[in-house]
């Protein structure tokens, strides 16, 4: 579930974890030198971890196994108890009461582990976190404690699934994370008719919201961000979500018609600023649709997608190069001819050079480890602080799905 963007997530102590850019230049001074070992250039700060795992877990995808050293840069960002922050600039120091830990980058990390293989203490840590912070209504929050979202509750089903654990069965108060999902799930009469909403309002009403459909139809349907093609299903009409199949259902049929609207694609809707196309979003919801089956519509956007997204990958980083992979892979296209564009080798090239993917080009060779040597005097980026709670409206990077990005709708 959003890359989305450009590099940095607005974390917040109730926001989701979709992504969204952060308003200042998220360009590290030249001062702060970035780990050698991680995708993209931008300040990691809010999306470090929550990149580096949409961009293993979209090289797995495509065949491609990554740089030992981007897996263990990954592996060490976990603290002592088993959960992650969005980033820690220095994995050789403690974590301590006051490390902001994360329910997005640790689920976004074990299933990019658990693709992998070989790392079933690492995950399964994660997974005992995870557990550990649940809320009583079945839900998570994008902080421990903080009131549930559709995002955050969906990206920790699929963290779930792909750990091998059911997530029906994982309860609190209870109550498990679908019973969560309903409650968030908007009925099929008035705006936004079997939309999910990302939280209630203050007074408790639900609100329709495109990227946070997205995430729940994967989470009702019980899947991670990686989706196989499948068989195509006729169309549902909505019906009561009372189970979380129809929950799905429901809102991929908001989404089929979402994207209609707009010539097969979502547009974002920030406060104060033109409405524009959401790429990141957009992504998402092939994704979401592909895994309900709705391949109809998946296809059209992908189709759009291709030849559109080209300029915003580019700005957006690995996370952006990432969704798009995965929107590929669950619509079945190739995403090494996506539009014309091999986006493997562009995910590649915003980090280590993969162990599948050794150049025979010397001079680009050399070239990529000039570039690794200047980033690898480490760094600090300084203290870790929180940003306070932001619900913002909006862009995509799917997934939380630019991951982190933090500007949500």
């Amino acid at each position: 579930m959003n890359v989305r963007r450009s590099a940095a997530v607005l974390a917040a102590v109730a926001v989701i974890g979709a992504a969204a850019p952060a308003a200042a230049d998220p360009s590290p001074s030249p001062s702060q030198a970035l780990p050698s070992a991680l995708y993209g250039d931008s300040d990691p700060k809010y999306d470090g971890v929550w990149r580096q795992s949409l961009a293993l877990l979209a090289q797995d995808t495509a065949g491609v196994k990554p740089a030992a050293k981007s897996v263990e840069w990954l592996v060490r960002q976990q603290c002592a108890d088993g959960g992650f922050a969005s980033y820690r600039p220095d994995p050789t120091a403690a974590c301590g009461a006051k490390t902001p830990l994360d329910t997005n980058a640790t689920s976004a990390a074990v299933q990019a582990l658990a693709a992998l293989g070989g790392h079933d203490e690492v995950t399964g840590k994660a997974v005992a976190w995870l557990k550990s912070v649940q809320n009583k209504d079945g839900s998570w929050g994008y902080a421990p404690g903080g009131a549930g979202d559709t995002n955050s509750t969906s990206v920790v089903i699929g963290a779930l699934a792909a750990a091998g654990e059911k997530p029906e069965q994982v309860k609190k108060g209870g109550k498990s994370p679908y019973d969560a999902l309903l409650k968030l799930a908007l009925p099929c009469d008035g705006d936004g008719a079997g939309a999910f909403a990302f939280q209630p309002d203050k007074k408790g009403e639900l609100t329709a919201n495109a990227d946070a459909t997205a995430a729940g139809v994967l989470g009702a349907l019980g899947q991670g961000m990686v989706v196989q093609p499948g068989a195509e299903k006729s169309g549902a009409s909505c019906a009561e979500p009372r189970t979380p199949e129809q929950a799905a259902a429901n809102g991929a049929a908001y989404l089929t018609s979402a994207l209609g609207k707009d010539d097969d694609h979502l547009m974002s809707a920030l406060a104060g600023a033109e409405p524009q196309p959401d790429f990141g979003n957009t992504a998402d919801a092939v994704v979401a649709l592909a895994a309900r089956g709705e391949t109809g519509q998946a296809e059209k956007s992908v189709r759009w997608l291709e030849k559109n997204s080209a300029a915003w990958a580019a700005q957006s980083g690995p996370a952006a190069y990432a969704q798009l992979i995965l929107a590929a892979h669950a619509t079945g296209t190739d995403p090494r001819d996506f539009g014309g564009a091999d986006l493997v080798k562009q995910l590649n090239e915003t980090g280590p050079a993969p162990q599948a993917a050794a150049t025979s080009d010397a001079t680009e060779k050399d070239a990529k480890d000039a570039k690794d040597e200047e980033k690898d005097s480490d760094s600090v980026f300084g203290v870790w602080w929180y940003v306070g709670v932001c619900l913002v409206a909006g862009i995509g990077i799917g997934f939380l799905f630019t991951g982190r990005r933090k500007q949500q709708p």
